[in-house]
């Protein structure tokens, strides 16, 4: 079964602990047996290599997304690039391409898309595999996923089916409609549009074809930036008449806010946190080293992260957008490939910044044109590479770098270093890599 998960999002709606760089989808909620923590990534991944190991998954995502998705999952993950954001038809088909072109699978192979953020359980995955089998032998071109609906919600599109059987033809789709509305649609066995659907890969291939100019996927990547944004829903879902939809009535959530996201939590607190007398349904997640207090809240989520600091009733936090869309501020955290980095100080001509790395892991090769970088290992044991000469470090060692220098620095065991940098242009951009 091959599988495509559809990895976007802005990351503005679970602000602050979501920005450009982490979106909701990375952030580490879930309580795992052993009490570790993971993410909606790590979750969904783990599920589907759980309840069907011989998956083969493939992320399409854009590039600020593939350092957190190596941190998260290692590199054994296959990933579609995008190279700029093109809404999810020109994704699926990137992915359809890259698919068949790169990794040469097969025509008639089935393909199972969905997103990446939803909270599922196991029963979730065993639907994804019989969806799988019903693109590969029903006679629909497209055979959706249908969520049973728990309320008459606004927030999503509806898909009308021919009948209530567990497997029909579709007779249509509606938009997100009003509440009244929604509950005249249920009452009709009408069912959530979730984004999950199957096809024959050269289904979506063909169409791609039909609807852009291009030969292969190296073509077609080229050509990315001047394809029109829109959806698959609009380019091919409500253009294809031969389309069935099979009932789901299992675990689903949608989790695109603060509401929904501490539905999911299994617990009510994380972090440093204190909740005093009075409170009641109040959800805190504390990702900064300092406690948060809570005192006689009711219907309250508070978040607090480097990047700042939420506290809103449950309904009204579902508003942030508009708010967090009027920021403009250094990113403070992010994942990279090779471990994480936190800003802790910002100052004219100087940024302060704690790195942690990986065992075995080395950032890239690489220079910078307009600053200058001083490290002071903290911790664990590493080697430098500075203008090809190699050197071991160890806890208290400084190292400096002038602009220009070629440098990284690989972790032998796990190491944390502060680094400083110096210039009167830092900026993220000011890096040239290297082959080692």
């Amino acid at each position: 079964m091959q599988v495509i998960l559809l990895s976007g999002g802005s990351g503005k709606r679970l602000w602050p602990l979501s920005n450009e760089i982490r979106s909701k989808q990375f952030i580490k909620i879930f309580k795992c047996a052993d009490g570790s923590y993971e993410s909606m990534v790590q979750r969904m991944f783990r599920q589907i290599r759980s309840v069907a190991p011989e998956a083969s998954v493939t992320i399409a995502t854009s590039r600020n997304q593939v350092s957190a998705i190596h941190n998260q999952l290692g590199d054994s993950v296959g990933i579609s690039v995008e190279p700029c954001r093109r809404d999810t038809f020109p994704a699926i088909a990137l992915t359809t391409a890259y698919l068949h072109y790169v990794q040469g699978i097969g025509l008639n192979e089935p393909v199972v898309v969905c997103p990446v953020d939803p909270f599922v359980e196991d029963d979730y995955f065993m639907a994804l595999k019989r969806l799988s089998e019903l693109a590969k032998t029903g006679a629909a071109n497209l055979t959706l996923m249908g969520m049973e609906p728990t309320c008459p919600s606004e927030k999503f599109g509806y898909i009308i089916p021919r009948s209530k059987e567990d497997i029909s033809s579709v007779e249509t789709f509606k938009e997100k409609p009003t509440q009244a509305v929604a509950a005249q649609y249920i009452a009709k066995g009408a069912l959530w549009n979730g984004g999950v659907f199957a096809y024959k890969l050269g289904y979506v291939l063909n169409r791609a074809h039909e609807l852009i100019d291009f030969t292969d996927y190296q073509d077609l990547f080229s050509k990315y930036e001047t394809l029109e944004k829109i959806s698959f829903d609009y380019a091919v879902v409500e253009h294809e008449p031969e389309i069935s939809v099979m009932r789901f009535s299992g675990v689903w959530k949608d989790i695109g806010t603060w509401n929904s996201m501490t539905e999911a939590m299994s617990e009510q607190t994380m972090g440093k946190v204190i909740l005093g007398d009075g409170c009641q349904n109040v959800n805190v997640i504390n990702e900064i080293d300092v406690p948060v207090l809570c005192m006689g809240l009711h219907d309250v989520v508070v978040a607090a992260s480097a990047d700042g600091i939420l506290v809103s009733d449950k309904q009204s936090s579902e508003g942030i957008k508009p708010y967090v869309d009027g920021l403009d501020q250094q990113i403070m955290f992010a994942e990279k490939s090779w471990g994480s980095y936190h800003v802790i100080d910002e100052q004219p001509g100087s940024l302060t910044i704690k790195v942690k790395l990986n065992v075995g892991h080395a950032m890239n090769y690489h220079s910078h044109e307009y600053r200058d970088e001083v490290w002071t290992v903290l911790s664990g044991e590493g080697e430098t590479l500075i203008d090809g000469m190699k050197q071991k470090v160890q806890p208290g060692d400084v190292i400096t770098i002038l602009a220009g220098c070629k440098h990284t620095i690989r972790a032998l065991t796990e190491l944390t270093l502060v680094e400083i940098q110096l210039g009167k242009n830092i900026s993220v951009h000011d890096k040239k890599k290297f082959e080692i």
